[in-house]
């Protein structure tokens, strides 16, 4: 799509400004027009890991089936 982009954070601590690069840009270094520091914009990240927070938490118990609260599990 057209006008995608990226937002990320300027790492010096003294400029810390959010700067908005073209999508293309992924992979490539670009300069802060705050403070003109350079910044590596991030590779996009696998579909794998995009999915790991629609999964459940580590350690959460398994959703079961729901029952009407007050009913007893025979």
């Amino acid at each position: 799509m057209p006008g995608d982009h990226i937002r990320i954070m300027c790492p010096s601590l003294t400029c810390r400004r959010v700067l908005a690069v073209p999508a293309s840009s992924r992979g490539k270094n670009v300069r802060c027009k705050g403070c003109g520091a350079t910044i590596r914009v991030p590779e996009k990240p696998p579909a794998a890991a995009a999915a790991a927070p629609a999964q459940a938490a580590p350690g959460a118990a398994p959703s079961a089936p729901s029952s009407k609260p007050g009913a007893k599990a025979a």
